[in-house]
């Protein structure tokens, strides 16, 4: 039976297929040896007997691992969505259709983190996706579901399906129901060039994939042409330029004389020489970026995750500085807004902070700030705040509520009366007049290093290491400066609020 054989499904027990069997099989055999822990044959053994046999096992130590964790959950999750009454062939076809689909898709972060090292593209060994590919549900279960309605076995069928693919990413991804409604404002703008400085970087590449698949923006990546395309070629990608991005070559581009003399003329007051201002447009991705937002070539522009200098923000008017915001995403949903890298802010200086937080268009919602300051309400105030921030005290909330026009402002007092609905009487009785009606969810910090300790505590013992940001605000443009740890995730969010500030009106 073996002779000529195109295929080889066994689930019986180990050792079972010899390898003068496998040598009578036809060309590039398919082995399914199944048998668990021991395959019926070892992938060397058939390997060595034919090399151009393509082999899968129930092993994880082997390539191809054969698990029903890759669809059985999936399976189950859109036939109870869909109110299937039993599950149908069709189902289950639909279901390896959505596997092989993925399985020739590029690699997700997640993945390619957990195998890294191993080059996970589709061919002999890799036909199957890992177990561990969060995009597994957001792929079978839709499939399955649509199965279910077209064999006629669903009893509540669903109606929208693109809609029940964003509430499966939700799932997926934990800042998912924060960004719903910035990725159809996204998909929808006019106006979406988006100009990534580290484009020959791998998590920006992936970005790129993700948001040019979901039509989020066109990316304009800043490098070199044939190591951009070389790195898509190696992680497995689907990008071509002129397609789906442009390019800003450093080593060779039109427009490298216009930039650096308008650089020049921007600059030469402040000590820039030309001859400097040309080395500083070849060295400096974030300068050119920032140069192609100037002259408005892009429509927003992302930098960061790699470690080079970050350009100057430029101001909104009437914004005197600018600050950054991290929006964690915790149960109760929660924001972070930094001040700039200053060791304290007057009154005033907080009302731009207030403001450009306030300004929530890209996550909806009423704000209910509290600023914070360095005394505990009732005690000693120390000599840092008596003489140098007279703003942290009373007057703080006095000077930012004006500014506030999505919600309400409350200044220093307790820490234990700002936060947690359980502490919410405690706040009645010690602070009977305040203005919040409900917990705080925007903290504005009286420094940088405030700001940095009180986000990365709750980030990381509160809200999974799962943040959108940070948001630059007060700049002029659309910008925003990412850090060397940003996930593909959180620069594919930031991508899709840039475009959606980009088209805001400003």
């Amino acid at each position: 039976m073996i002779q000529d054989a195109d295929i080889s499904s066994g689930l019986s027990a180990g050792g079972v297929l010899k390898p003068e069997m496998v040598k009578k099989m036809g060309p590039s055999p398919l082995i399914l040896a199944l048998a668990n822990p021991n395959p019926e044959i070892n992938p060397e053994d058939a390997k060595a007997a034919r090399p151009d046999c393509i082999i899968a096992t129930g092993r994880t130590d082997y390539p191809n691992q054969v698990n029903n964790v890759l669809c059985f959950p999936y399976i189950f999750r859109g036939a109870l969505d869909s109110g299937a009454t039993t599950i149908t062939v069709e189902m289950e076809i639909a279901a390896v259709y959505a596997i092989a689909e993925l399985a020739q898709a590029e690699q997700s972060e997640v993945v390619a983190a957990a195998y890294a090292g191993q080059q996970l593209s589709f061919g002999p060994e890799y036909l199957i996706p890992k177990p561990f590919d969060p995009r597994l549900m957001m792929k079978i279960a839709p499939a399955v579901a649509q199965a279910a309605a077209d064999s006629g076995v669903a009893s509540r069928p669903v109606k929208d399906m693109d809609a029940y693919r964003e509430k499966l990413q939700s799932f997926v991804y934990a800042s998912g129901t924060t960004m719903k409604p910035i990725f159809p404002a996204a998909k929808a703008a006019a106006r979406k060039k988006v100009a990534f400085c580290e484009g020959e970087e791998e998590r920006v590449l992936r970005a790129a994939q993700i948001v040019v698949d979901e039509q989020v923006a066109r990316p304009t990546l800043i490098g070199r042409p044939k190591i951009i395309a070389q790195r898509v070629e190696k992680f497995g990608l689907r990008l071509t330029e002129g397609r789906d991005y442009d390019v800003v070559n450093v080593e060779q581009d039109d427009r490298y004389r216009d930039f650096w003399q308008t650089y020049h003329r921007m600059t030469e007051r402040k000590g820039v020489t030309a001859q400097m201002a040309k080395i500083e447009m070849r060295r400096r991705l974030t300068l050119i970026g920032a140069m192609l937002l100037h002259k408005e070539q892009v429509d927003g522009m992302i930098c960061g995750t790699g470690h080079h200098r970050h350009p100057p923000a430029l101001h909104r008017p009437g914004d005197r500085q600018a600050a950054g915001r991290q929006r964690l995403c915790l149960h109760e949903r929660a924001a972070a807004a930094e001040p700039p890298v200053f060791p304290g802010r007057h009154a005033r200086q907080l009302r731009p902070d207030r403001r450009t937080a306030g300004r929530d268009h890209a996550h909806g919602g009423r704000g209910n700030d509290a600023l914070r300051d360095q005394a505990e309400g009732g005690a000693a105030e120390p000599l840092q705040l008596r003489q140098q921030q007279p703003a942290q005290r009373g007057e703080d909330a006095a000077h930012a509520r004006p500014a506030a026009r999505t919600g309400a402002v409350a200044g220093s007092g307790r820490r234990d009366a700002r936060r947690r609905g359980a502490r919410r009487p405690a706040r009645d009785v010690i602070m009977p007049h305040s203005t919040l009606s409900g917990d705080a969810n925007l903290l504005v910090l009286p420094n940088i290093d405030a700001a940095n300790i009180s986000y990365n505590l709750l980030k990381t013992a509160a809200g999974g290491n799962i943040a959108i940001g940070p948001v630059l605000l007060g700049a002029a443009k659309p910008l925003h400066i990412l850090t060397a740890s940003t996930t593909v995730r959180r620069t594919v969010n930031m991508a899709a609020l840039t475009v959606a500030d980009a088209n805001a009106i400003r």
